[in-house]
């Protein structure tokens, strides 16, 4: 059976208790920065992006394997990009 979503909330929302699993897992491991959103926010734009007919199961699998190493690299690369675009903005 194929589950449909309706909007990106939606899946979100389904998704959730698997992000919110990593986050703390990656808490534990001492990335105490590291949220639920950008886990989501990582896998959306690094490793799902190309992806064509996620299954659910598969998008779980992504989120509890991914690699903590790599979310955190993303994370430090967006928010130097972001400070250094404010920097150049002023």
């Amino acid at each position: 059976m194929e589950v449909e979503f309706k909007s990106i909330g939606e899946l979100y929302s389904k998704l959730e208790p698997a992000l919110i699993t990593k986050a703390a897992e990656m808490r534990r491991s001492g990335y105490l920065y590291i949220k639920k959103e950008d886990v989501w926010n990582y896998l959306k734009e690094v490793k799902w992006a190309k992806s064509v007919d996620l299954g659910l199961h598969q998008m779980v699998t992504d989120i509890l394997n991914s690699d903590d190493l790599e979310i955190d690299t993303y994370l430090k690369e967006k928010l130097n990009l972001k400070n250094r675009n404010a920097y150049f903005e002023d």
